[in-house]
């Protein structure tokens, strides 16, 4: 019986790099939005956790901004 499959270790590689691709597409954006809108860009980084990212856009969504508040304050 063979050991390996017929991929050998680059599939792993492969995977994990596809992972991380896919990871700064979607945090850096999401770090940007957080940032314009007054928040820590830390909360970025909650869009990776399963449930969490959907109770994290509907925060951003819904809730009011510190970034307007302090627009309003100038006007």
């Amino acid at each position: 019986m063979m050991s390996e499959s017929m991929f050998g270790s680059t599939m792993w590689v492969g995977h994990w790099m596809w992972m991380l691709v896919i990871a700064i597409l979607v945090v850096i954006p999401v770090y940007r939005i957080c940032k314009r809108a007054g928040y820590s860009g830390w909360l970025g980084l909650l869009i990776l956790v399963p449930m969490v990212n959907l109770m994290l856009l509907y925060f951003i969504a819904f809730s009011d901004w510190p970034a307007s508040k302090k627009g309003a304050q100038y006007e």
